[in-house]
């Protein structure tokens, strides 16, 4: 028998420039804690598990994060899977809930991050991604550019060389990611510019200019699940948003195949996607609302692709046409996205989460998507692991 789970409470704080304000991680759990406890209108006491994603930090500070909220004795699992680490927290959530060993969960992420590009923490061990900037090196060298901004550009690279795609096209996704973020009273930036602006700004690795890049950022974020059962018996009917479909998918051989666009999860995203829409009934068509992982504009307009929004090597189209924006085919980061959002990194997949569950609610304010019903997310962290989460507003 399958078993529903609903997302009932959803909380975050505004995404910030690190040091550019006076609080700590537990600050930014108890802020974001708290308001998807009163989203829900339950109690923590309520909450059976918290499972809570962070990339930097000591091993325990979950615990000592979810002290904020309360001391209950529930047990709480660390979670760090890289950029993806909100929706791993989610989805270990979800199948918690799913397994039958918890009616209501809390996932919970944060991050106080460091300011400038992100680099090693630990230089005597091996490097968790060595085989990708190995692959990449052997087949486009390395250059001084950061380095996650050398392996996306180089996706984007590669989507030029095959299918004819202008540098136009990746500057459009900034333009249309900045543009959303003015109306987004949790992003990190919420300046709107043009796109010459955008094609002028600062070149990171070509074809990105600093515009096109997402910014490390301190804030937190939580999303409450619930099974069918407590939503009803907790009359939690008209706010509950129900996840329909997800998957996690990491790594596979193809990744280290050749291909720049599979070393950045185009195969993962591709895969956990497919699976999605088998699970859910739903195809890419059917689909309102997205927030997907912009890391860089070029990992927007690839993953566009992988999420089978358009024929293979048609991103560029659908960008130009102003098909994922309002008034097209479908809203694509109506938040900012992490360009303009920001992305702390543990933090991002349930701030995605959140902006869904408002936008099915109908409680998006300006950034409104009208009319939707049902919402895609896409949660990506190298090395590997992508989250695919299909949402919709249902009937129960």
């Amino acid at each position: 028998m399958t078993v529903r789970t609903f997302v009932v409470g959803v909380g975050m704080t505004k995404f910030e420039k690190p040091g550019s304000k006076e609080w700590d991680y537990p600050d930014m759990a108890k802020e974001a804690g708290t308001k998807a406890l009163t989203d829900a209108g339950i109690e923590y006491s309520d909450i059976q598990a918290a499972f809570i994603g962070y990339c930097y930090g000591d091993s325990t500070a979950g615990q000592r994060a979810l002290y904020e909220l309360g001391l209950t004795g529930i047990p709480a699992v660390n979670v760090n899977n890289n950029c993806s680490t909100g929706s791993s927290a989610l989805y270990l959530g979800r199948k918690f809930i799913q397994g039958g060993l918890a009616e209501c969960v809390l996932a919970l992420g944060f991050e106080r991050m460091e300011k400038g590009s992100l680099g090693l923490k630990y230089t005597d061990r091996t490097f968790p991604m060595d085989k990708h900037f190995t692959d990449m090196n052997n087949r486009r060298g390395v250059t001084a550019a950061p380095p996650a901004a050398q392996i996306f550009g180089n996706a984007g690279r590669e989507y030029m060389e095959k299918y004819g795609v202008t540098k136009e096209s990746f500057a459009k996704i900034g333009e249309k990611n900045h543009r959303h973020s003015v109306n987004n009273p949790y992003s990190q930036f919420r300046d709107e510019y043009s796109l010459d602006e955008i094609l002028s700004a600062p070149m990171i690795h070509d074809p990105l200019t600093k515009l096109q890049c997402c910014p490390t950022s301190d804030g937190g974020a939580a999303v409450i699940i619930a099974s069918e059962r407590f939503v009803k018996e907790h009359n939690l009917e008209s706010t509950a948003i129900e996840i329909t479909a997800q998957a996690m998918a990491t790594d596979f051989e193809s990744t280290f195949s050749g291909s720049d666009m599979k070393l950045v999860g185009f195969d993962m995203t591709r895969s956990a996607a497919d699976h999605v829409y088998e699970e859910s009934g739903r195809g890419p068509k059917d689909v309102d609302v997205i927030e997907l992982h912009d890391c860089f504009s070029a990992n927007e307009l690839i993953t566009y692709d992988a999420l089978r929004l358009c024929d293979e090597g048609g991103a560029g189209e659908l960008i130009n046409s102003g098909a994922v924006t309002y008034g097209g085919q479908v809203v694509v980061n109506p938040s900012g996205g992490l360009i303009s959002k920001g992305h702390p990194l543990g933090a991002t997949g349930l701030a995605q989460c959140s902006e869904l569950v408002w936008q099915l609610r109908g409680a998006a304010d300006k950034r409104q998507v009208s009319g939707a019903k049902i919402g895609l997310q896409h949660n990506l962290g190298l090395g590997g692991a992508a989250v695919v989460t299909m949402y919709e507003k249902g009937t129960i």
